[in-house]
């Protein structure tokens, strides 16, 4: 059964004006929404496994960066310069929804993240990443929850902030997973400043993982090192925008941005160090070789688990499991930026056996993907002018 198609009290309160305003933040003046299109743009394209149909839900969006699937059938959507907004299952887009904390929009910097949390049935409580601004002109990554309303959130509390923050506009991350076990993992960049994936006492290029009030499980990694920080779950990651549980077995999979060259993905394991910038596969955009590097191995140092030597520019990652009946079962999807594709990876267990790049002839670079109960998958596209689609998969 397909992402159910009804529209709840929810999307009816919403008040309806138009997307694609260039404001930065969602507090300045608001475009109206548009209205549900009278039937959805739909369109096939073709796959190793045959036709799939692909359906514009909803366009205009501007720079969305990710998308949350609610039980009603709609949707949430970020966009990057600071917005959320709401999606009905039939396309009618909301006004920015108030409450949103203030981003620092800026270079790769902005709203990012948004998942809901484990328990959204009862407590309608939404988590939101996104960099936040500091003295001086800094940032840093950060995570907020709040309670989802009708057209604003509620009871809105900063859950993490990144320390220290720092100057520059790049390498925020960042993804939100839950774990099942009552734990949040939370992804971030370097900050486009190197060596601070290797120092412990820093948050930058780390993943870290938190209870789900926000305090430090106490069998993380480092807790009771007083030289580095207990929020820590593993280092030495470069900028992480892709971030997902695999349902089969329970494990963290991430994957993240290398230089030029060099995207990887890693299962990461609690305490271990993932190399960058001491390994890499990949070298400056200069073309010069990464200051720091010693090579693609060093002793102490993880190897990838899966690695890209031209990288795709990965972004937002989603498994595609218990769907027997399905062509695409048990594989691991990511957005891929710079390649403009949505990559689909077949799994036999762990063991990547293939891939597969769809979507190349839109020509659009693919920001977030999601895999719905119903086996349909949800991708945005990162543009001005951003769309939210939906693949049916291949039939027979």
């Amino acid at each position: 059964m397909r992402h159910a198609l009804h529209c709840t009290t929810l999307a009816l309160a919403l008040s309806m004006t138009l997307v694609g305003c260039q404001a930065r933040q969602g507090e300045d003046a608001a475009p109206k929404a548009t209205a549900a299109p009278k039937s959805l743009p739909t369109q096939t394209v073709s796959s190793q496994n045959g036709a799939v149909q692909v359906t514009t839900i909803a366009a205009g969006l501007e720079h969305p960066w990710a998308v949350a699937l609610l039980p009603d059938g709609g949707f949430l959507v970020t966009e990057r310069p600071g917005r959320l907004r709401h999606v009905s299952a039939d396309g009618a887009v909301s006004a920015p929804l108030g409450g949103v904390p203030q981003v620092w929009a800026e270079g790769q910097g902005g709203l990012l993240d948004v998942v809901l949390a484990p328990d959204f049935a009862t407590s309608k409580r939404i988590f939101l990443s996104y960099s936040e601004p500091g003295p001086d002109g800094s940032a840093g990554t950060a995570v907020a929850s709040g309670v989802l309303g009708g057209n604003a959130l509620s009871d809105v509390k900063v859950f993490y902030r990144q320390e220290p923050k720092l100057v520059g506009p790049n390498h925020f991350g960042s993804r939100i997973v839950f774990d099942g076990k009552g734990h949040v993992f939370i992804s971030q960049g370097e900050r486009n400043d190197r060596p601070t994936s290797q120092k412990l006492d820093m948050l930058q290029g780390k993943l870290v993982r938190l209870n789900l009030d926000g305090s430090v499980p106490t069998d993380n990694p480092f807790v009771g090192r007083k030289d580095a920080r207990p929020e820590i779950w593993s280092y030495g990651h470069r900028n992480v925008q892709s971030l997902a549980l695999d349902p089969r077995t329970g494990k963290v999979w991430e994957a993240e941005h290398g230089p030029k060259g060099g995207d990887e993905i890693n299962l990461p394991e609690p305490g271990k160090n993932y190399g960058w910038p001491i390994i890499t596969h990949g070298i400056n955009y200069s073309g010069l070789k990464i200051p720091e590097a010693v090579g693609t191995s060093a002793p102490g140092m993880e190897q990838p688990y899966h690695v890209w030597e031209k990288s795709p520019g990965l972004s937002g990652m989603a498994f595609y499991t218990g769907q027997p009946a399905s062509k695409w079962n048990d594989s691991l999807f990511l957005g891929a930026l710079a390649d403009g594709s949505l990559i689909r990876l077949t799994l036999d267990g762990d063991k990547i056996t293939g891939e597969e790049r769809l979507l190349k002839d839109l020509g659009a670079r693919i920001r977030d993907v999601r895999v719905g109960a119903d086996g349909e998958v949800y991708v945005l596209t990162d543009e001005t002018d951003g769309k939210l689609l939906r693949l049916d998969p291949p039939k027979g």
